[in-house]
């Protein structure tokens, strides 16, 4: 989930506001897919921040259509059943993330940026 500001670039038209803010949910891949579209927060997140905010706006202004002013990561939301398949694909891979164990791979990339809904 994301913050996102964003500004309507209308020159033939007046709008008032001109920015607005939103947030963003971003659907997660299923876990160990095989394009690797579930390590989405691998690229992007380091201890619960976006670590390229700046490039990962361009890709926001890509789904969103208008432009980004700023945008920062919220928080992770998964259920219970996700949570435990997420944490199986990252056990597979700890050398990847050159990690003890999941939960070091989870704070160093989502921080405590994380909420399990049952």
């Amino acid at each position: 989930m994301f913050r996102v500001r964003f500004r309507l670039d209308a020159p033939a038209v007046e709008t008032d506001p001109e920015t607005f803010e939103t947030v963003v949910r971003h659907p997660a891949a299923e876990p160990g897919d095989e394009e690797g579209r579930w390590r989405f927060f691998e690229e992007w997140l380091w201890r619960g921040e976006l670590t390229d905010a700046r490039r990962f706006s361009e890709v926001m202004e890509g789904w969103l259509s208008v432009p980004v002013d700023h945008v920062t990561f919220s928080e992770c939301v998964m259920s219970e059943r996700y949570r435990e398949a997420w944490e199986e694909a990252v056990a597979a891979e700890l050398d990847r993330y050159n990690a003890d164990s999941v939960r070091e791979v989870r704070h160093n990339h989502l921080g405590s940026s994380i909420r399990v809904l049952s």
